[in-house]
């Protein structure tokens, strides 16, 4: 009967969110980021089987995983610490003990560090354990790091955090990636450490960091997974390897790994909020996915036309020029007037493909980039005046952001941007928060 949809999406909402507005945007989000916008459907609208279907799907994840969750109540600022600290010595050992050494003013918890591939990957995970051998170490290898007033290369960068800045946390490897059930043990892991099952966790008390293998085109179905498990935001990055794409690095209290994503659930102990900035507006114009494989990033239609023609007619261009328009004109799925930005990587044939995966029958926006120095500028602002202060920022920037600052002649200058906040980050291959996105920086801001 009509209205089947409305009522389906009504029930998943209610359930999931449990009145709290902040869940409901992010259940919303989720949704939209599975094929399915929820604004689209009314009391009149005809029942659809493929899409009753996808929804009989998420009403069993997003099921299961609903719960009455604690009122939401905002955190107080701790009087913790956080220390940054990055070192571009030629040896790894050297650098590990610049780290070390610049870290010393804090005894931590937790220690997140973001180096290049210059340093072997075994060594340098093996190395920042034994200089923190009391301390929850993890991180990645990059393509390029960040810091407080600096854009790095073959460098190493570190944020320590002591125990009233971080109460609790566990740290988990999921590997196989796309193994729903590794990633349910995970959850069924903190659970035990937490003491609470995973649905209940308030999600202004409780943040969760994602750091998945960036040559391993899983991170769609991993967020997914995890996003239907959870209410917790995760936010993170893809790892790098200096614009080598051969093998990308997971690091965690000593060991190496490839192939597969770190997730750690914190409970800080101070206010946090996030940013995603990405640095685009959109144009007016639509492309609507006709014919799509969703598994390789691949589109092959848009607006019923193969998709490289399209893509020229939307940005007025010849053909054989538009890779030449990728970084200034990607395309995003709007959710809420903000763009969830999927950027194309290259052409193949008529057909174009991406870095983040397009689903069938999802209508994209072609975007045009804006300033990305005031973007930044006014994102930082915005969570200053959220939360306070600052006290601290992880940052996992895209990689394409990072070529375009360089191009610019920004690079400088948007590493000021964070001269007086301490802060540590990298070039990603990816970025996740709520779901897997690209062209954009997301945010782990501390108060």
């Amino acid at each position: 009967m009509p209205g089947k949809i409305r009522q389906m999406i009504d029930t998943i909402i209610g359930q999931s969110a449990a009145g709290n507005p902040m869940l409901q945007r992010v259940i919303k989000t989720k949704m939209i980021l599975k094929g399915i916008n929820p604004t689209k459907f009314t009391d009149d609208s005809e029942d659809d089987p493929a899409i009753i279907a996808k929804l009989e799907n998420m009403m069993h994840s997003f099921g299961a995983s609903a719960s009455k969750t604690e009122e939401t109540t905002a955190q107080k600022s701790s009087h913790g610490k956080i220390q940054t600290a990055f070192s571009s010595l030629p040896t790894t050992a050297d650098c590990v003990k610049d780290l070390r050494k610049k870290l010393s003013a804090v005894d931590p918890v937790m220690v997140i560090f973001f180096a290049s591939t210059r340093h072997d990957p075994e060594t340098i995970s093996r190395y920042m354990k034994e200089a923190f051998p009391k301390t929850q170490v993890f991180g990645c290898s990059t393509a390029g790091e960040i810091t407080s007033g600096r854009m790095l290369s073959d460098s190493v960068v570190a944020m320590g955090f002591d125990d009233a800045m971080i109460r609790d946390l566990k740290i988990e490897i999921v590997r196989p990636i796309d193994q729903r059930s590794v990633i349910e043990q995970a959850c069924k892991n903190f659970e035990m450490h937490f003491g609470q099952s995973v649905t209940s966790m308030d999600p202004a008390r409780f943040v969760g960091i994602s750091l998945i293998d960036g040559l391993a085109g899983a991170e769609e179905n991993f967020m997914e997974t995890l996003g239907d498990l959870t209410s917790v935001p995760f936010i993170g990055g893809s790892a790098g390897d200096d614009q080598k794409f051969s093998c990308t690095y997971i690091y965690a209290n000593g060991s190496t790994y490839t192939d597969a994503a770190l997730i750690a659930l914190l409970k800080p102990g101070t206010a946090f909020s996030f940013i995603k900035t990405q640095s685009f507006r959109p144009l007016g114009k639509t492309l609507k996915v006709t014919r799509a494989d969703e598994a390789k990033r691949q589109v092959l239609q848009f607006n019923g036309k193969p998709a490289a023609q399209a893509y020229a007619e939307a940005i007025g261009v010849p053909a054989d020029t538009i890779s030449k328009h990728f970084m200034r004109n990607p395309i995003g799925l709007i959710i809420e007037g903000e763009p969830f930005v999927r950027s194309p990587q290259r052409i193949s044939g008529d057909s174009m493909f991406f870095y983040c995966s397009v689903k069938e029958g999802m209508k994209l926006s072609l975007l045009e980039s804006t300033d990305i120095l005031l973007d930044t500028r006014q994102a930082i602002g915005r969570a200053k005046e959220k939360l306070g202060h600052i006290s601290g920022i992880i940052n996992f920037d895209c990689i394409l952001r990072t070529l375009d600052l360089h191009q610019r002649n920004l690079s400088t200058e948007y590493a000021n941007l964070f001269s007086d906040i301490p802060t540590a980050g990298f070039s990603t291959y990816g970025e996740q928060y709520i779901g897997h996105i690209n062209q954009t920086a997301t945010m782990l801001v501390f108060g």
